[in-house]
């Protein structure tokens, strides 16, 4: 599993990793995969492509037999000819840019909602909150720049009276954003939407308030965490909507779940704590399926799953290797949390 352990993304990576030992843990205790014990193998890809690169490779070099890592799609990206090469398949929780499957690679598989369908359900949501005057701003990534694409073509192809007034691109890393606010109020929007992650978003919320912009902002799933709220500030981060898809605190049906999760790690699960935990459950059924640890007989049993239970929903992998439904909801900043908003999905 490469994820971040160090970087702007840290706060992720325990999540992800405790998500999937928490999977580990549970087929382990019921005799593990073909009467074998399941270990997990975790390397920091600190959402950098060259630090990613090197943590697939300690990966490969220590003989896994399925990737189940993958948050930031430009650190994603450059693994995947290091995967491939080795034939080692990728069952991919979090990284969900159309470059990750666009090429067609058979040993790629994503679990994740597509930047496609989170474009869909932002344009849906923007629509029913009545927005004419979209604001699109990116920062420059391969996962934030698909889901801005995507999301100025589906507003152009919406005909519901919205158009795009501003696509605009930042910077990452960076504590002042002044100049990219300056644009974005300039261009007098009525809804904002950001599709970078936390640690800049947060940044460019507070800077919007501040230079006196009262209108919606949503962010992209890479931006559902707590930090957010705390970077942009209480007042600030009040409304803020969020395109996500299931988190624990969204679904009924992991009250269970959450209380495993508590017991063990003693604390509560975050994002994408859930995709990694269904990441292990698909590559342990795929492993099982194939009776073997060989790297393209668990890929053509990947393809063949039919209606294995994920929490979000029951799984059959597309011709592109993607989920046939993304299960993305709108999530909405309340008090110093994202709770529901609204049963949207798409």
């Amino acid at each position: 599993m490469a994820i971040p352990t160090s970087g702007s993304s840290a706060a992720t990576g325990p999540y992800m990793k405790n998500g999937a030992q928490l999977a580990i843990d549970e087929i382990n205790a019921k005799g593990g995969v073909l009467g074998r014990k399941l270990k997990l193998d975790v390397q920091d890809s600190a959402c950098d492509p060259k630090t990613a690169v090197t943590a697939a490779n300690k990966l490969v070099a220590a003989g896994v037999t399925v990737s189940v890592g993958g948050y930031c799609s430009s650190a994603t990206l450059p693994t995947l000819s290091v995967f491939g090469k080795a034939d080692v398949p990728m069952v991919i929780p979090a990284a969900n840019s159309a470059e990750l499957f666009s090429q067609h690679l058979p040993n790629v598989f994503l679990i994740n909602g597509t930047g496609v369908q989170q474009a869909q359900a932002a344009v849906e949501w923007m629509a029913k909150q009545k927005a004419t005057r979209v604001a699109l701003v990116d920062d420059n990534t391969s996962y934030s720049t698909d889901i801005t694409k995507r999301t100025k073509a589906a507003v152009e192809a919406a005909g519901s009276g919205m158009k795009t007034v501003l696509r605009e691109s930042v910077n990452a890393g960076e504590s002042d954003y002044s100049s990219n606010v300056d644009a974005i109020v300039s261009a007098k929007p009525d809804f904002v939407y950001w599709t970078g992650y936390y640690q800049e978003g947060g940044l460019i919320i507070r800077q919007l308030r501040q230079a006196g912009y009262h209108g919606k902002i949503m962010v992209a799933d890479g931006n559902v965490d707590t930090k957010l709220i705390n970077i942009a500030g209480k007042k600030n981060a009040q409304g803020v909507y969020a395109t996500m898809t299931e988190t624990p605190d969204t679904l009924t049906s992991a009250g269970s779940w959450i209380a495993d999760y508590k017991k063990k790690f003693g604390s509560e699960p975050g994002p994408y704590s859930l995709q990694s935990y269904d990441a292990v459950r698909v590559a342990a059924k795929a492993i099982g399926d194939a009776k073997s640890t060989d790297g393209k007989k668990i890929e053509s049993a990947l393809m063949k799953i039919d209606g294995f239970s994920l929490f979000s929903g029951p799984l059959k992998f597309t011709s592109d290797h993607t989920l046939s439904t993304g299960g993305f909801r709108i999530l909405q900043v309340s008090d110093t949390k994202f709770t529901l908003a609204d049963d949207l999905q798409s």
